[in-house]
């Protein structure tokens, strides 16, 4: 008998922590966005999605793929690039708040360079960390607009591109 409602405490006990757990989570701010401006001008797709740790910091990652044809007049050298970013709202009295981000860009893609007259194409994976600035407006709906600019270093290979850029106008919505 004593063990059945010792089981039955711990039972309760492990769904009340759950329950917080999980409703700590669903109340929490998030978003989700799209780069319009990569999208449009690149041929570029970089959805990004954001965690508000409180109303003045956020954690997200955002994933860029690059389908512009390599022989294209512009593009990023990135043909793919995973960057989890923390952000810091200076402010929270406006609908338009300076934020400053920190990032770490992963980072693949191929680097031509020429070799006796020869062009030689090396893939590279790399690590790039950096630092970035923007204006984010966001409606009483939800509506959000962000613009930012930024850029990050490659760390660890000497086949990767030495500057990495993060700027870009992002569209999207808060739940």
């Amino acid at each position: 008998m004593i063990v059945k409602e010792l089981n039955l405490f711990k039972m309760k006990k492990t769904l009340l922590i759950l329950s917080l757990f999980i409703s700590g989570f669903s109340f929490a701010q998030q978003e989700v966005k799209i780069d319009v401006t990569d999208a449009l001008a690149l041929k570029t797709l970089e959805a990004s999605y954001e965690y508000y740790l409180t109303e003045q910091t956020s954690l997200g990652v955002a994933a860029l793929f690059n389908f512009e044809g390599k022989s294209s007049d512009f593009r990023y050298n990135e043909d793919r690039m995973f960057t989890p970013y923390v952000r810091h709202y200076f402010s929270t009295q406006s609908n338009w708040n300076l934020f400053g981000e920190l990032f770490f860009a992963y980072n693949a893609g191929d680097k031509e360079t020429v070799v006796n007259n020869a062009t030689v194409v090396t893939d590279y994976s790399d690590g790039a960390l950096g630092m970035s600035l923007g204006y984010k407006y966001i409606s009483a709906g939800g509506f959000t607009v962000d613009i930012h600019g930024g850029l990050g270093r490659n760390l660890f290979s000497q086949d990767s591109p030495t500057i990495v850029p993060r700027v870009g106008v992002n569209i999207g919505f808060q739940f």
